[in-house]
């Protein structure tokens, strides 16, 4: 798992807003923010609760029942259609906040937040500081794209920190093409041995989703058998 902590995984800042903020203005902040969520804060600023846009479309309620489209409310006798006033006020996003707020802070790491998420049946993560105030968001989509890199900074990672400064393999020996996360090895190391050691390193790289090793090696280790071997097909 990414070793990355809550600060340099997150969202920021966080976008928030008051429990009385109307419904209209916190969907036009999340399609500003191009965000899924926000923060509701209180008077101190610290947070209370999150509106999601699932909580926007459904009104707070998480159940099936309230995924049926609402029926249209009846016209008050003499009042017109256009009116501005209403005998019923208007919901805000206390009314449909999901509450309390799970938060955490910007040093927890990646797996601490992740099991956080896990016990407390939430999707996304206000991020605090030591005052309790809103720095950010950590969600889903900020953990799995903290997976994703790339393709050419797995094959830099792979050529100069797994080959070169680690095996001492330098890039006329071996050629690495990377697409969509899939390494493909083509060259000749020295000793068979290398082989798996390649394979094993090269899989370990954050990005690598798959590696084709199309390696050969020049000796068999320790014997010292000089005619070139091609790798085993993997």
């Amino acid at each position: 798992m990414h070793s990355g902590s809550v600060g340099e995984l997150m969202s920021a800042p966080g976008v928030a807003v008051r429990r009385g903020t109307g419904l209209e203005e916190v969907a036009a902040l999340i399609a500003e923010h191009r965000v899924h969520a926000v923060a509701v804060i209180d008077d101190e600023g610290h947070p209370v609760g999150v509106v999601s846009q699932r909580d926007l479309r459904y009104g707070g309620d998480r159940s099936p029942a309230a995924r049926a489209p609402l029926p249209a409310l009846p016209r008050t006798p003499g009042r017109a259609a256009g009116a501005r006033h209403s005998s019923r006020a208007a919901p805000t996003a206390g009314d449909v906040m999901t509450s309390p707020a799970v938060t955490a802070l910007p040093t927890w790491s990646l797996p601490e937040a992740v099991r956080t998420m896990e016990r407390r049946r939430v999707k996304r993560l206000p991020v605090v500081d030591a005052g309790d105030q809103l720095v950010g968001f950590l969600s889903r989509s900020d953990i799995l794209r903290s997976f994703l890199r790339e393709d050419a900074d797995v094959r830099a990672e792979i050529t100069a920190e797994v080959l070169s400064d680690t095996l001492g393999i330098g890039p006329s020996q071996v050629r690495v093409t990377v697409t969509d996360g899939r390494v493909t090895l083509q060259g000749i190391v020295a000793h068979r041995d290398l082989l798996l050691v390649v394979d094993r390193l090269v899989r370990g790289v954050a990005g690598v989703v798959e590696v084709r090793n199309h390696l050969a090696y020049s000796t068999d280790a320790p014997s010292g058998r000089s005619a070139i071997q091609p790798a085993q097909p993997r």
